[in-house]
């Protein structure tokens, strides 16, 4: 039977938990100096699942009604993800204060339904820099500065500070790369020292390894797992609990073999086989009894969990009613990592419509090439962000594509820029219309540099980041999708129109001098930033066409507050356009 707190923090409305969570101490009321830690590491290989693991348990214990947060701490010497390469590092995930992060912040967002923000991915760089400036300004006046304790002292620091400002019960912290590299040694060492800060009943390890399988003997080997646990146990940590990534499930054996030479209990070593959809891995852990080496390592109260949420999306993921094809025109197709959050916002929207979507990435500089009649097979067509001049005429061919053969389409950030783009030169009769990004001496420039990046010379943290409002306005597409939002809190204002917050990155906007141009041609200005100085009547935040089954299109990047149990407005609406389609098409077919 479920305890107080999961019926007081864990029974919301069926597929919601915005409300079940909501129960934080307010301003001035005492922080629990209890605060529990969790954390978890990796051996063997890196892109093992850590952060998937990491939100899994997160996800769990939320179900379970307990205040959670979640720290990444990230080795590299970068101050944050902002300036690396999406081929390289995937998406730059954008928090709600303005943080370019590890999109692994993403991930722990998503499961764990709750904000994070720049404070919850740690790296070396700024680890680094906050003790070099510490140092020149004295503070550590007749010491000679080390990584003990200096830079260890300043790791924890961060983390406990993260605690304290989520007025969080259990802290996840999640240690980038593998055992053994040494850009992560610091922080072993500092997650190591805190056990004995906080104590053993207050503080978990648990390690995620690789179980490979061995066709020509049939078996699986255990040797990397010990390797790596022994590893672990040279810098002072002995695991908890241990996480073993495999393709099928672990045979009792191996389990009970790999405990033996771990020094782990039997019945903390779990096996996190390849699932069919990431969203079943909290209940793969849950039906292992993970939860119960939490509760019983940390004092926690046993209870009840509520994972109707996850249980009703696999369900739809599995068994979909509907099937939707959606074409993604972008330039970083040979990476999907680069895309994972919009990636997961078309899941969100599919589960919503009890659709499976399935993604076909398409390189946009293929159909600058003249391989347009591809777009012809999808029934929708997304256009993501992006930065560069390389393949953006195919980005344009798309979005007309899309409006004239009132197939739906959905830009998101520079997504929105060349639909505008497009309906300039080929709609308003502004020939040779561009961006000056792409083209400084356009005739045309309908998309110009904002004029707070005149002065901008630095690239880290610079562009236009974080929550912004948006107005949206009555009477459009925008306005309909934007509905339950504007009335559950998400905004101000009704159905018929309101204020609702999205996150940005860029630096580039729609030039309100061409605004008017476009508005008599038939462009539907239907967002707004308000307040906007200079701007006329605010900074355009969404365009739609009145005409067309759904071409919308915004600036900000919506999929980065998509969650399972609230898919975003602006994606959930583009599948349920692109399902008519479908329906209309097949129906075409029949007759």
């Amino acid at each position: 039977m479920a305890s107080a707190r999961a019926v007081h923090r864990g029974a919301g409305p069926k597929g919601s938990t915005e409300r079940c969570y909501d129960d934080r101490p307010g301003v001035g009321e005492p922080v629990d100096q209890r605060t529990k830690y969790v954390f978890v590491t990796g051996g063997v290989v890196s892109s093992l699942g850590k952060g998937i693991t990491t939100s899994s348990v997160g996800a769990l214990l939320r179900a379970r009604g307990y205040r959670v947060t979640a720290v990444k701490i990230d080795p590299y010497i970068n101050v944050d993800a902002g300036t690396m390469r999406p081929y390289e590092h995937g998406e730059v995930f954008v928090t709600d204060d303005g943080a370019e992060t590890d999109l692994d912040i993403g991930t722990y967002e998503r499961f764990l339904d709750v904000d994070l923000g720049r404070g919850n991915n740690i790296t070396t760089g700024q680890v680094y820099q906050a003790v070099i400036q510490k140092e020149r300004q004295g503070a550590y006046l007749s010491q000679t500065v080390q990584v003990i304790p200096h830079v260890t002292d300043e790791i924890k620091a961060r983390i406990y500070e993260v605690g304290e400002a989520a007025h969080a019960e259990i802290v996840l912290v999640e240690v980038g790369g593998t055992v053994g590299d040494i850009e992560s040694l610091p922080f072993l060492e500092a997650i190591r020292q805190m056990r004995f800060e906080v104590g053993r009943d207050r503080s978990l390890y648990l390690h995620v390894t690789l179980l490979p399988y061995l066709g020509s003997s049939e078996e699986y080997k255990t040797k990397p797992t010990q390797h790596s646990v022994a590893a672990l146990r040279g810098y002072g940590i002995q695991p908890d609990g241990l996480v073993v990534r495999s393709k099928t499930p672990v045979p009792d054996e191996s389990r009970r073999k790999i405990a033996l030479f771990t020094n782990v209990e039997g019945d903390a070593v779990f096996s996190a086989y390849d699932a069919d959809h990431v969203y079943a891995v909290p209940e793969m852990l849950e039906q292992q009894g993970l939860p119960r080496l939490l509760e019983r390592h940390l004092g926690l109260e046993r209870v009840t969990p509520e994972l109707r949420v996850w249980q009703d999306a696999v369900r739809v993921l599995r068994q979909p009613e509907e099937r939707v094809s959606i074409g993604v025109v972008g330039k970083y197709v040979a990476m999907p990592d680069a895309y994972l959050s919009l990636m997961e916002a078309l899941k969100h929207a599919g589960i919503a419509n009890r659709a499976q979507v399935d993604i076909d990435w398409v390189s946009a500089e293929a159909v600058a090439d003249g391989d347009v009649d591809q777009l012809a097979a999808f029934d929708g067509v997304l256009v993501p962000g992006g930065f560069g001049v390389r393949g953006i005429e195919g980005k344009v061919l798309a979005a007309r594509f899309a409006r004239e053969q009132r197939v739906p389409y959905l830009g998101i950030c520079l997504g929105m820029q060349v639909a505008v783009i497009e309906f300039a030169r080929h709609v308003a009769g502004l020939e040779a219309a561009n961006s000056t990004e792409f083209d400084p001496y356009t005739p045309h420039p309908v998309v110009d540099l904002m004029p707070e990046q005149l002065e901008v010379e630095g690239m880290g943290g610079t562009m236009r980041l974080g929550s912004w409002p948006m107005s949206v306005q009555p009477g459009t597409r925008l306005a309909d999708v934007y509905a339950v939002r504007l009335e559950h809190g998400g905004g101000t204002g009704t159905g018929a129109g309101g204020t609702v917050h999205e996150r940005h990155r860029h630096r580039y906007e729609v030039n309100p001098r061409y605004v008017a141009r476009l508005r008599d041609a038939g462009l539907v200005v239907s967002g707004v930033t308000p307040g906007m100085s200079g701007r006329g009547e605010g900074l355009v935040e969404a365009v739609e066409l009145s005409d067309h089954p759904y071409f919308v299109a915004v600036q900000s990047h919506p999929e980065f507050t998509s969650r399972l149990m609230r898919p975003s407005p602006p994606f959930t609406g583009f599948i349920r356009a692109a399902v008519a389609l479908r329906r209309a098409r097949a129906q075409a077919v029949a007759s």
